[in-house]
């Protein structure tokens, strides 16, 4: 407010002086300013969120990237797929050979000669229950010792077990060649190649070497979010989340979400019970249902990052400075758990009431 000049009639040379009028107008624009900053910290409300960084997953954990390995040792003599080909469930994909390339003939080999093994023990053991049941006979009229027809009973049981050692011996065998029939690797599930291990072409490899990966293309995808230990106490399923995605054009206020601009919603499916190593917890985001689409696939894949924004409560922007000058957690849920548990005790009262004394 100017001051009267019969204010300033001690103050000659204050009265001489006239201010700017630039520096009135800077003096009016700060006034101006402090009043509209006081106006929008205690009137203007401000929407809380949890900030978190994560990336795009499956939700069923089959459908996101596999690694098919090798199942027995030996070298690739063979690839039937190419980067980035795509592939049906039970397609070939790599053919693995044995050191031995005789390996196969010398096993059916050795098949052949137990079967005649089993055979020719088979043949004894009938001769050897007829022996016991003839020598039994004979025993019971007197005509043969005690000893014949014990020995009788043991040649029986030799032959019973040289037969289970025999089919031991085959199952062996039979092992081995159903390995050897996993020479040719088949794919697990639908996809497109996304990585061949060119290195284990000509070389050396052991059973479990990863050979090819596999990425499914048509998936349920959802969002995995790390959020700050601060903060994930107060989550809960259900909560709406704004997200951005990578490489989709957005405006992002994160108080103010009808002003945003390229984001899509969902909504925290679950929360993780432990932190990972540094110290964030995992949530899985799925899509809000009722809400707009999420970007199209070829826009949006599997490994894509993103960054979302948990919302809890509206608050005023005054108290949301303050809170983060002060870092201090969200006011998730408290409105909510609050009704909540209102609601609990209305049933419990009217249940109690219910109840015949």
């Amino acid at each position: 407010m100017p001051f009267r000049s019969d204010r300033l009639a001690h103050f000659t040379t204050l009265a001489s002086l006239k201010p700017p009028k630039v520096g009135i107008v800077i003096a009016w624009l700060v006034f101006a300013g402090i009043a509209v900053t006081v106006a929008i910290l205690f009137l203007v409300p401000w929407l809380q969120t949890a900030q978190g960084r994560g990336q795009v997953v499956a939700l069923d954990p089959d459908d996101r990237a596999q690694e098919v390995t090798a199942l027995i040792p030996g070298r690739v003599e063979r690839w039937y797929v190419q980067d980035g080909q795509h592939v049906e469930s039970g397609s070939p994909i790599a053919r693995i050979v044995d050191l031995d390339p005789n390996l196969l003939s010398q096993l059916a080999a050795e098949r052949a000669q137990i079967e005649a093994e089993i055979s020719a023990v088979r043949q004894a053991q009938n001769v050897a229950t007829i022996d016991v049941s003839r020598n039994q006979q004979l025993f019971s009229e007197g005509l043969a010792s005690r000893r014949d027809y014990e020995q009788a009973q043991i040649k029986v049981a030799d032959t019973s077990a040289k037969l289970a050692e025999a089919r031991a011996k085959l199952n062996r065998i039979d092992v081995q060649l159903n390995r050897q029939s996993a020479q040719l690797v088949r794919a697990p599930r639908d996809g497109r190649i996304q990585n061949l291990n060119a290195a284990a072409s000509g070389a050396l490899i052991s059973a479990g070497t990863v050979l090819a990966t596999i990425a499914p293309e048509r998936v349920e995808r959802a969002v995995e979010l790390f959020i700050d230990g601060r903060d994930v106490a107060l989550l809960r399923p259900g909560r709406p989340v704004r997200l951005e995605f990578e490489g989709w054009p957005a405006i992002q206020f994160s108080g103010w979400p009808s002003v945003a601009y390229g984001f899509f919603d969902g909504r925290v499916r679950t929360i993780d019970a432990t932190a990972n190593s540094q110290g964030l917890f995992r949530i899985l985001v799925e899509p809000a249902p009722g809400k707009p689409a999420w970007p199209d696939r070829r826009f949006v894949r599997q490994g894509g990052r993103v960054q979302g924004w948990v919302q809890g409560e509206t608050v005023l922007v005054g108290y949301e400075l303050w809170r983060q000058l002060n870092d201090f957690p969200l006011e998730f849920g408290q409105a909510a758990a609050t009704k909540d548990a209102e609601k609990g005790d209305d049933r419990s009262i009217a249940t109690k009431a219910g109840k015949p004394k």
